[in-house]
């Protein structure tokens, strides 16, 4: 009897020795991480269950797939419109076999995953990410916004997955290509470094609107290292994609431009004419408007007035212009005036004749 036990206490010290309980790093010691927002989560050790949800979540799923431990670590995420489903199934067969959170999934569904850790975009921290800790979840939030920021949340995943050799390699990857870019471009003489501008296209209800991402935003970065002049840098724009200005005026003016029953061919010319202007501060606003006046025919002589009534006006982009019918009389008015002015002058001649 005491044999069969002092048996069973060595292989229990043996399996102890070699195995670790789930959710535990091989240490047996929890762990702390920091993410990029300043964030601290402590962890029982490298997590072995780990689910990713939230907006933009592509972004986390493209950086969290780096890491090889992923396929087997990451148990639960969620597939949106913008996800990274295109490509995952190439580097894990088993994706579908893992559960997949329905769009905008809430903390409650979440917590049904019974994940050790809930990897995050860094602006769901108040909508997702402090209800699931409330639930005891931990979580911890990815920004991927900057180079500099991106090879930071490199290193936190490779504390994540107890891989901070893999974590170097990666951001040496990065760095490399980077430094390769930049060496090509740095013979780029400043006036030639081109103006680009980055829209983000949408017809939600029918409206088209074009946006523009934050001055902070990777978009920017991109078209800065590669020599580029981002046109929007100068604009106010934080937050996320944000429609310009001039389109916001626009969508006011086509909801105008209804209700007065305004041209619809005239109203599609001044929307293009706009559209291909964005975030150039108004300077193309004068032309916009004559070009728009002149389809109606309103006097250009009064341009200076209209202009000014606008600037008083910042609500909409569109003057008190007359209805098609009431320009329509105002031309037949015209159209009479000059050709009785015609025929007087065709009957002075032919008298000066005569005489």
């Amino acid at each position: 009897m005491k044999k069969g036990l002092l048996i069973t206490f060595l292989v229990l010290v043996i399996v102890s020795g070699c195995s670790v309980l789930p959710g535990l790093s091989p240490s047996g010691e929890s762990i702390e991480i920091t993410d990029t927002t300043g964030h601290v989560v402590t962890l029982n050790g490298v997590p072995e269950r780990i689910a990713i949800a939230g907006r933009a979540t592509i972004m986390v799923q493209d950086a969290v797939f780096l890491f090889d431990d992923a396929i087997q670590k990451v148990i639960a995420l969620e597939n949106r419109k913008q996800s990274a489903f295109s490509f995952l199934p190439v580097v894990d067969q088993g994706i579908y076999e893992k559960e997949i959170f329905e769009m905008n999934a809430g903390p409650e569904q979440i917590a049904v995953a019974q994940s050790d850790l809930v990897i995050l975009k860094n602006f769901m921290a108040e909508k997702l990410g402090e209800p699931l800790e409330q639930l005891s979840i931990p979580v911890i939030y990815l920004n991927l916004e900057t180079p500099e920021v991106f090879y930071q949340d490199i290193v936190v995943l490779g504390q994540v997955f107890g891989k901070p050799d893999r974590a170097d390699e990666i951001i040496n990857f990065y760095q490399d290509r980077v430094t390769r870019v930049e060496e090509l471009v740095s013979v780029v003489e400043p006036d030639q470094i081109p103006e680009v501008l980055i829209l983000e296209y949408s017809d939600n209800g029918g409206e088209i609107a074009f946006s523009v991402p934050p001055v902070s935003w990777l978009q920017t970065s991109m078209v800065e290292i590669s020599a580029g002049s981002p046109v929007w840098k100068s604009l106010e724009v934080s937050g996320g994609w944000t429609i310009v200005n001039l389109e916001r005026d626009l969508t006011h003016a086509r909801s105008v431009a209804r209700e007065e029953g305004l041209d619809a061919q005239a109203l599609s010319n001044l929307a293009q004419m706009v559209q291909q202007n964005p975030g150039d501060g108004g300077a193309k606003a004068v032309n916009t408007f004559l070009g728009y006046a002149l389809a109606y025919g309103v006097r250009t002589d009064q341009l200076k007035d209209i202009v000014g009534e606008l600037t008083q006006r910042p609500a909409s982009v569109l003057p008190q212009i007359p209805r098609k019918a009431d320009v329509a009389v105002i031309m037949t008015k015209k159209k009479v005036i000059q050709d009785v002015l015609t025929g007087l002058g065709i009957g002075l001649v032919v008298i000066w004749a005569l005489l």
